[in-house]
């Protein structure tokens, strides 16, 4: 998920569409609290880790 958001950061960067951008932060941001929260061996989703 965080590198699915990074790509579409990129592409909505060159391109200049604005939604591409934001739904980029907004996966980035996604993915970033998963990892932490699975980082820190709390169980999301009844799923230990995600990659």
């Amino acid at each position: 998920m965080i590198v699915l958001g990074v790509i579409l950061l990129i592409i909505g960067f060159v391109t200049g569409i604005s939604i591409l951008w934001t739904i980029g932060i907004v996966l980035l941001l996604i993915g970033v609290v998963l990892w932490v929260v699975g980082a820190l061996g709390h169980a999301v989703g009844g799923r230990r880790h995600y990659y």
